[in-house]
């Protein structure tokens, strides 16, 4: 059967299938939900877009699904994110209509939204919300066919619940990115390590020694300080809130407003979910060579206009590192043009923590399937025991096995009348 499709080149197919398969063997909770899927097929029939990563571990996700019958699209949700190999793989070895080509300019990446919105989708899986967002503003028409959906990033669920707060939201969405087996740790140990990955990568700087700025202190902040801490970094963080702010500082950071920071830093990572919190103020202070990243999920949390304003002249001295020179001859670096750098200068993060993110994600769409009924218009945490089986099942592949309560001990935890 031909399918629709718009990839790079699917020549690279062979390359994205071998990776595809590498990735997986890092990945075996997926591997599990596979194998059930396969079996059970409880997805069987439902129409499903994904605006997602195109990425190895993605590519395993989507397998899972469409072993449990889903008829699957899958678009990028970022323009710089797509592993082309990958999406060749996708489309010439997995038979799954795929519209992501890396480096796609932004008219393109609408395109391909909409051809994912053509599909008529029942379920949406997204990142970050674009795909949803979508929906809502330009093809209401297709509102009647949705029963739910799931989101996966921080930003994403931000923007549903302003939705759903002005009644704006159509259907049910599980916030993926909540669930503990997610936000604890692909968001700090995946973010952590795919970010470094990608500065690395992208500038080959050595960090050891150097000022190491991490701009927001959430569960993707605390992993950014920590790898960098590790690596030897003389770390910093900024905040605008208290309770963050102080929990960096007793973990040992130092915690002092941004524009102090800036003029004293050599690397400055923003990850906050929000626009423009590294802006002309700060690129004013800058050191001479400041290199600057955001490991956000969108481009807006640095205030690129304002610097192109201010820069004389730009040249790209590295692949994804643009080199801005001010007026008094500093230098700005910014590297993967403000987008995810995990994503634009690396290969995201690995399978390992992804594996649990994904296995989220699958089984969340086959609760919203067999639940949207009783779901209002709103975002919903993921189900306590759906959060509690991915992780037994990790333990359990890690070859990890952990106490559980006798019926005395069940009985005192439940009970309020033995005490002192």
């Amino acid at each position: 059967m031909t399918i629709a499709y718009d990839v790079k080149d699917l020549s690279l197919a062979e390359q994205g299938r071998a990776r595809i398969d590498w990735a997986l063997q890092e990945m075996p909770v997926l591997r599990q939900l596979l194998e059930r899927f396969s079996k059970e097929r409880p997805l069987e029939g439902v129409r499903m877009s994904c605006c997602l990563h195109i990425t190895t571990e993605t590519a395993n996700l989507a397998r899972v699904l469409k072993a449990g019958g889903a008829q699957l699209v899958l678009t990028a949700s970022n323009p710089l994110s797509t592993q082309d190999d990958v999406a060749a793989a996708l489309v010439k070895y997995y038979g799954i209509p795929t519209y992501a080509i890396k480096g796609e300019s932004p008219e393109r990446y609408y395109q391909h939204l909409h051809a994912a919105l053509d599909h008529r989708p029942q379920l949406t899986m997204d990142d970050g919300a674009d795909l949803v967002s979508e929906l809502h503003k330009s093809r209401r028409e297709l509102l009647a066919d949705m029963l739910g959906g799931t989101e996966e990033t921080t930003t994403g669920v931000i923007r549903l619940r302003a939705m759903a707060k002005d009644g704006a939201l159509a259907f049910p969405v599980i916030a993926v990115n909540d669930a503990l087996t997610k936000h604890l740790f692909d968001n700090r140990y995946g973010t952590g390590q795919s970010t470094l990955d990608g500065i690395l990568r992208a500038t080959n700087i050595l960090l050891a020694g150097k000022v190491f700025t991490v701009v927001g202190y959430g569960w993707c902040g605390r992993g950014i300080a920590m790898r960098a801490h590790g690596l030897g970094a003389n770390v910093i963080v900024t905040e605008v809130d208290p309770l963050r702010a102080l929990e960096a500082v007793m973990d040992g950071y130092r915690v002092m407003p941004l524009r102090e920071a800036a003029a004293q830093s050599d690397f400055i990572v923003t990850v906050t979910g929000d626009k423009h919190v590294l802006d002309r103020p700060h690129f004013e202070v800058m050191k001479d060579g400041c290199v600057i990243a955001n490991s956000g999920h969108f481009n807006v949390e640095i205030n690129i206009p304002a610097l192109e304003a201010m820069a004389v002249r730009k040249h790209r001295p590295r692949p994804f590192v643009e080199e801005y020179e001010l007026a008094d001859g500093r230098r700005i670096r910014l590297l993967g043009e403000g987008r995810l750098i995990n994503l634009a200068a690396a290969e995201g993060h690995p399978a390992a923590v992804m594996d649990m993110s994904f296995a989220n994600q699958a089984l969340c769409a086959q609760y919203m399937l067999a639940h949207h009924r009783e779901l209002d218009k709103q975002v919903y945490p993921v189900p306590r025991d759906i959060d509690m089986e991915i992780a037994r099942m990790k333990l359990e592949a890690m070859g990890i096995h952990i106490d559980t309560l006798t019926p005395e001990q069940q009985a005192y935890l439940s009970s309020w009348q033995e005490g002192t």
